[in-house]
């Protein structure tokens, strides 16, 4: 082949593993901008590499993209821009019926932004024995490497960060119609601004998040969620429903403007979380005319 034959060859292959790749880097970076720098990253770096002699390419990009992943966050922090308090992820919107096909890998295993959410609060070298082994399930001999540990240590990593994440609050009810009751029945005792009927659709241990860019808030238990969301249904906000990482979300918008992108987590009939991201800035790079 000539050498432009070789490289529509390995750019082929290469489109194979694109959409697994941009799934790693996104449950690794929470961002969907360096997400794409990161897959980047991989192709330039296969691009320089001899990849006839690659045993296992999805293997080897996956590896590669968790290191540069890896490195990007390690960056973050020495640069002094890990977020104080609450950090969102960016968060993916889509209609409430229908999913964009290249978004389904993004979203796959419940990757709501509850557990992005937490994901954010785990060193960087956690974040990838989790990410990797048990999403990806790539085996620890070969994460090792990569945060420059042993196999056993790098097990034991990926232990402390499954102890931060709770499936049971973090992953949500089966049915978008379900959800969508529960979270309609809510943004309505709020508006009305009925106690008994938000205390009804808030589970007593509920979470809200809310990333306003330089502030954030977290607050728990039904008390304090509700006072949060009767403060919130004065500002006359317009709320659209979507689909937001999957689950049932809010997209609410405020003089014609976006104001804030809300994921709720639902289970068992009642509110567990609540994820709102109003930073300005970042809501304007996300796409929101899939609503209009």
């Amino acid at each position: 082949m000539t050498p432009t034959d070789d490289q529509q060859w390995l750019s082929e292959r290469f489109e194979e593993h694109r959409t697994r790749l941009r799934a790693v880097a996104y449950r690794m970076l929470g961002s969907l901008s360096e997400a794409d720098d990161a897959v980047q990253e991989a192709w330039l770096r296969l691009s320089r590499s001899d990849a006839e002699a690659i045993e296992n390419l999805g293997g080897w990009l996956t590896t590669v993209v968790g290191r540069v992943s890896l490195n990007m966050l390690r960056s973050r922090a020495s640069r002094g821009e890990q977020p104080f308090g609450v950090h969102l992820p960016d968060p993916i919107v889509e209609p409430t019926d229908g999913t964009d096909p290249e978004h389904e890998a993004l979203i796959a295993d419940s990757v709501g932004l509850a557990l992005l959410a937490v994901l954010e609060t785990l060193s960087p070298a956690e974040r990838l024995a989790f990410v990797l082994h048990d999403v990806f399930a790539v085996p620890f001999d070969e994460i090792a490497p990569i945060v420059d540990r042993s196999p056993e240590a790098t097990r034991q990593l990926a232990s402390r960060a499954r102890r931060r994440i709770q499936p049971e609050s973090i992953v949500p009810d089966a049915g978008l119609e379900a959800q969508r009751e529960v979270v309609d029945a809510f943004l309505a005792a709020a508006r009305d601004g009925d106690f008994d009927r938000l205390v009804a659709v808030l589970h007593p241990d509920v979470v809200l998040r809310a990333d306003f860019g330089r502030r954030s808030r977290e607050v728990r238990g039904v008390d304090a969620v509700i006072g949060q969301a009767m403060l919130y249904a004065q500002l006359g906000l317009v709320a659209k429903p979507a689909r937001v990482n999957g689950a049932i979300g809010v997209v609410s918008m405020r003089d014609g403007e976006p104001f804030s992108v809300g994921g709720f987590t639902v289970r068992g009939g009642r509110i567990v979380e609540m994820d709102w991201l109003a930073d300005p800035a970042r809501l304007r790079e996300l796409d929101l005319t899939v609503l209009d």
